[in-house]
């Protein structure tokens, strides 16, 4: 399971594995990552949870929906779990006016809570999360920059 995510050496004393960088999160502010308080268009949104979402099953982990706003004014996170068999739920992140690293952070907690790891998981987890994002953003970089038929003479 999170073998398939890259499973690193660990880090500084811990004896444990960590993907990643768990302990060291990527720098999420690099490329279109923006840390201005802004807000994300729809689309970035549905990208972002689309994404995070995918890595979370890879993992063998329930994805929660996300939607924006939430519905209580002045909460930046809320989580819906839903009663059944199956672990399931809603994250609803705040994003107006918020710095994006903040609306990504909320959105991995998300599924970390809906999940209920354990410490140690919830940090491998939150890497693998952080990690792939990083590398959904280098590769759009580097699919930007590659010449389309357009370009080609």
């Amino acid at each position: 399971m999170l073998e398939q995510a890259g499973v690193s050496p660990s880090c500084g004393n811990s004896t444990e594995p960590v993907i990643g960088s768990a302990c060291h999160p990527p720098d999420m502010m690099s490329g279109s990552m923006r840390s201005d308080p802004s807000t994300l268009s729809t689309v970035e949104f549905a990208a972002l949870a689309r994404a995070l979402a995918s890595t979370a099953r890879q993992l063998g982990l329930a994805a929660p929906g996300f939607r924006c706003p939430t519905r209580i004014i002045g909460v930046d996170r809320t989580m819906r779990r839903f009663s059944g068999d199956e672990v399931a739920g809603i994250v609803a992140v705040n994003v107006k006016d918020r710095p994006l690293a903040a609306v990504v952070a909320d959105m991995i907690e998300g599924v970390v809570m809906l999940n209920q790891l354990l410490p140690v998981h919830a940090a491998q987890v939150r890497g693998a999360l952080w990690n792939s994002l990083e590398n959904a953003n280098a590769q759009a970089r580097a699919d930007s920059n590659q010449p389309t038929a357009a370009h080609v003479a």
